[in-house]
C-alpha cells in the first residue's frame, strides 16, 4: 500500500463524496499506533488517513526535543516506508495547526516536500490543516487562500475550519460561547475566495454543533441539516462542482444517525483519537491488572520479563486500536471500498 501520491487522493475523496461514505483519519503520536491504523484498514479494505497533531509530532520527537516538524516527519517516513506491505491506499496529513504554529509545524513540512520533489521524491504529506477558526473569518481566509497558493504548486490539499469545534484536543479549545455553527454566509464567503485560487484543491471543516472530547453516546447534540444547508447555498450560487468536501471533527459521543446524515452531505473526511486512543491504552491496563507481579518486581523478586517487555503491552496495544479504526470504518460505510489494485 503506496502512500496515495495526488491524483490517487483526489480520486479517493471524489469517490467518498459521489458514493456517500468518509475515511477515518486517525491521530498517531507512535508507530506502534501508526502500524494499529494500517491493520485496521487493511483488514477492512479500506483506504484512510493517518494524521498527526502539533501537541503529538512534538512528542514523537522526544520530550527533550519537543520539535513538532521533526516528529511529524519521523511518523511520515515510517508509514512511506511499511506502507507498501498493505493492499489500500492511505495519506498523509497534519491536524489543527493554528496560525501561530504555522511557522515551526506546517511551513517546514511544506518546505520537506518541496525539497524531496526538487530531488524527484513523492511528497512527505498529502495535505495540512490550518485551523484560524479563532480568527475573524476574514483573517481565516486571508491566511488560507496564501497557503491554497503554495500548496497547488506541490500538488498538497489544504484543510481549513470555518465555524468552532469546542471542546479540547491536543490543547487545541473552543472557547466557551464559541461559535459552533458554521453559517451558509460563511461557506459562501469560503468558496468565493478559495474557488478563486487555480488549480487549488481543499477541504471545510464546517461545525454543526461537534465537540471534542470524552462524551457519552448521545450527549452531543448535532446539527448535520446545517451541513445540508451550507452546501445548498454554495450550490446555488456557484454551481454544483463548487460542493464542499466536508470534514467532520469532534466525532466521539455521535449517534450513528448524525454520522450517516452527516456523510449524505458529502462529508468524507471523520477525524476519531479519542476513542483510538481509549482502545490503544485499554488493553495495556488489562495487561498491567493482569500481570502486576511479573511487571513489578514486588518484595525484591526480579518480575517477569515477558510481562514488562514493552512489546507485549504494544503488541496487545496496536491490537485494540486496530479494532477501534475496523469500527470506524464499517461506521463510516467504508468497509471494502478501496481503490487499491493489487
Amino acid at each position: 500500500m503506496p502512500v496515495a501520491d495526488y491524483k490517487t487522493y483526489c480520486a479517493m475523496l471524489d469517490r467518498a463524496r459521489d458514493k456517500h461514505f468518509a475515511y477515518p483519519a486517525i491521530n498517531v503520536a507512535s508507530l506502534a499506533a501508526a502500524n494499529a491504523v494500517l491493520r485496521g484498514l487493511a483488514e477492512t479494505k479500506s483506504d484512510g488517513i493517518i494524521q498527526v497533531s502539533t501537541g503529538g509530532a512534538a512528542f514523537v520527537s522526544g520530550a527533550l526535543v519537543k520539535d513538532m516538524a521533526l516528529g511529524a516527519i519521523s511518523i511520515a517516513e515510517h508509514v512511506h516506508r511499511v506502507a507498501s506491505r498493505y493492499s489500500v491506499y492511505v495519506a498523509l496529513h497534519t491536524d489543527h495547526c493554528q496560525a501561530d504554529k504555522l511557522d515551526s509545524f506546517v511551513l517546514p513540512l511544506v518546505a520537506e516536500t518541496e525539497r524531496r520533489r526538487a530531488a524527484g521524491l513523492p511528497n512527505l504529506f498529502s495535505s495540512h490543516m490550518f485551523d484560524g477558526s479563532a480568527l475573524p473569518l476574514k483573517d481565516n481566509l486571508d491566511i488560507a487562500v496564501k497557503l491554497l497558493e503554495r500548496f497547488q504548486k506541490s500538488e498538497l490539499i489544504l484543510e481549513i475550519e470555518a465555524g468552532v469545534v469546542g471542546g479540547e484536543e491536543d490543547g487545541v479549545k473552543g472557547e466557551s460561547g464559541a461559535k459552533l455553527y458554521t453559517t451558509p454566509e460563511d461557506t459562501l464567503e469560503v468558496a468565493r475566495r478559495l474557488n478563486a485560487v487555480a488549480g487549488g484543491r481543499y477541504m471545510l471543516a464546517a461545525t454543526f454543533g461537534n465537540v471534542h472530547g470524552v462524551y457519552k453516546p448521545g450527549n452531543v447534540k448535532l446539527k448535520p441539516e446545517i451541513l445540508r444547508d451550507c452546501q445548498a447555498a454554495v450550490e446555488k450560487a456557484y454551481g454544483k462542482a463548487a460542493r464542499f468536501d466536508l470534514v467532520f471533527h469532534g466525532g466521539s459521543g455521535s449517534e450513528l444517525v448524525d454520522i450517516h446524515e452527516a456523510l449524505d452531505y458529502s462529508v468524507v473526511k471523520m477525524n476519531i483519537d479519542t476513542d483510538t486512543q481509549y482502545a490503544f491504552t485499554r488493553p495495556i491496563a488489562d495487561h498491567m491488572f493482569k500481570n502486576y507481579d511479573g511487571v513489578l518486581k514486588v518484595d525484591a523478586d526480579v518480575g517477569n520479563k515477558k510481562h514488562y517487555d514493552p512489546r507485549s503491552y504494544l503488541a496487545a496495544a496496536e491490537a485494540g486500536m486496530a479494532g477501534r479504526v475496523r469500527q470506524a470504518v464499517s461506521d463510516l460505510r467504508a468497509a471494502g471500498t478501496t481503490m487499491f489494485k493489487s
